[in-house]
Formats: structure tokens, sequence, C-alpha cells
């Protein structure tokens, strides 16, 4: 079968089409005949090198984000039939082949029947950010009604869903954004109040939206250091989360604050094979959400498919997507 595959760590132009063998449907497993996958970060950064830790072997198959229809179904599968429509996020890690594929191999622990209101391509645009926002809020941060959650990015691909998530627990939403245009895009997926945080410093917005209380939540989807603005941003006793905690702080802020903080990866049932259900669970609720209409995708409106990786690689990076990027299975 034909894969878009990398033979080496680089830059996107490291993409190139090749045949790779054809998977065959093991216990536990299904094959899914992939009709679409979309960029996230750390797609970017296995195929750089920056995070080799968890890549797949040369020549490696990436993304992890998949929709597609069940093409066969291993023993001991029972949730799952051939012809079904399911999405998940399932490979493109060590141990997992990913979606850049015409098959792809999946543990049917993570895979569900897609959100019935989406097409077959937008519903590829959901499982890595919509469980990782769950993942942050909800479990870890455990957001309760009418406490203040402010969404580091909220125009991104995890702060868009992370708002969403956040308003459906009943949160007051507060985004940063970087632009007028982002801010309306915030809004727009239900943001209370958007912030512009290059024009203001963050004792200044926590001065005029919490009276310098403090937020009780603060996620932070950018890293760096912003998530040392995430530990000023946080009320006493609050919780910040971060999905970018690759970073040196200085924890004295915590201590001053009896702040929580949690990281959330995602990424670590798939790398452990641990608990990978709770993934398959999440996505379950999620679909639901999405076709009661109460959560959406934004995807990116440049049509792309998979031969386009390298320019959908080269774009997120560039940080000119509009949402999530959907890559079409077409070679």
């Amino acid at each position: 079968m034909k894969a878009m595959i990398i033979e080496q760590f680089g830059g996107p132009e490291v993409f190139k089409l090749a045949d790779v063998p054809v998977p065959t449907a093991t216990h536990g497993h299904v094959v899914i005949r992939v009709a679409a996958t979309s960029v996230n970060p750390i797609d970017t950064k296995i195929r750089s090198g920056a995070v080799a830790i968890v890549a797949p072997p040369f020549p490696a198959v990436l993304h992890g984000d998949v929709a597609g229809t069940v093409e066969s179904v291993g023993p001991g599968v029972e949730h799952l039939k051939v012809g079904d429509e399911v999405y998940a996020c399932a490979g493109g890690v060590k141990g997992s082949a990913g979606a850049l594929a015409e098959l792809m191999l999946a543990d049917a622990d993570l895979v569900v029947p897609r959100p019935a209101s989406l097409s077959i391509a937008e519903s590829a645009a959901l499982p890595l950010v919509g469980i990782t926002a769950w993942e942050a809020l909800i479990d870890r941060a455990r957001v309760q009604p009418a406490q203040r959650v402010l969404v580091h990015g909220g125009a991104g691909g995890v702060g868009h869903v992370g708002i969403q998530i956040a308003k459906i627990a009943g949160a007051i939403v507060y985004a940063t954004v970087s632009s007028e245009e982002k801010a309306e895009i915030a809004k727009r997926f239900g943001a209370d109040v958007t912030i512009n945080y290059r024009e203001q410093q963050v004792d200044e917005y926590v001065a005029e939206h919490t009276g310098g209380e403090g937020f009780d939540v603060v996620f932070d989807t950018v890293g760096g250091d912003n998530l040392a603005a995430s530990f000023a941003a946080a009320g006493p006793g609050g919780s910040v989360v971060t999905i970018a905690g690759r970073s040196t702080q200085d924890l004295a802020p915590l201590h001053g604050k009896n702040l929580t903080l949690h990281c959330e990866f995602m990424l670590l049932p798939l790398l452990t094979g641990k608990d990978r259900a709770r993934h398959g669970r999440i996505l379950i609720d999620l679909a639901r959400l999405v076709d009661t209409g109460r959560l959406t995708p934004l995807i990116d409106p440049e049509p792309l498919t998979f031969s386009d990786v390298a320019r959908a690689h080269q774009k997120l990076e560039a940080g000119e997507a509009v949402g999530k990027i959907v890559l079409r299975a077409e070679f």
C-alpha cells in the first residue's frame, strides 16, 4: 500500500511517497482504511527529531489523528465491525504506525464511531486536541461551574477546544490571543473575554479581569516563558495545567500561592499501552457533544491531501494555519 514516510529527521521536505506492507488485524486491533488525518505540533516535532525518543523507527509513518472506515477486525474486538466509520488518535509514535497511509493498524480500545454531524474528514481534526483539552481541564484541573478559567492560545488547535470544554463545564472563560482576528475566533467558540497578550502584561489583565485575585484555573497550551506567565496569572489555591512543560521554571510562585501544577501528556497511553480505553471513552463523550451542537472543531480552509503533507507541516510551523489542518487520503 501507499504511504508518506520519513527515512530521517529533518524539515518538511523529508516526506516521500513509498510502498509499505499491508497491516493485518491482530488480536484486539482493527485495520482502518484511512480517509483523513490532521496535523498536530507533536507531528512536526517528531518529524524534525525534536522528540526523537517517541518517534517510530524508520521508515516511519507519522500522524496520530485518523478518521476512516473499519476494513478488518481482529479477534477480541466486539464494539466495532467492518464498515463502521470511526475516528481515533492511534499511532504515529514509537510502537504504532501512523495515519499517513492507505491503511492503519490501530488498537481497538482507541477507536470509536466518529461524530455523525461532522464529515469523515472533519472528524480527523478532533481526536488529539479533544482528548488533550478534556484530560487537562476535566480530569486534571477538574473545572467547576462559575470558576474563572484562563486559556492561553485561545485560537489554537487545543485552545479553541479547551474554551468549549471549559464552557461546557460551566466556567467563565478568558482567552489570550495575539490579534483581533484570533480574538474573534476565540469569541466564536465561546470565550467570554479575550485578552491580547501583546498589548497587556499579566499583572494588568489579572487586575482588570479578576480584581487582582487571579484565575482559578490557567490552561497553558504554549509552554516556555508562558508557563511563568501562567503561574503569575493563577490565584491563590488555583491550578495551572500545561501541555508544554518542557522547560526550566522557578517554582517559588507555586509555593507562594499554594498552586497545583498539572502536566498533560496525551500520548502516554499510546507509548505505554496503559489505559488506552480511557481515550476511547473520551472520544465517545466528545462525539456526543459534537452531535448535540455543543462542540465543534475549527478547520483550516485550505484543501490539502497526503501529497501535500510537507506543505501542511510548513504551514503549521510558520503559524499560518487557522484551525486544524486536515489532509485527505489522496496521493
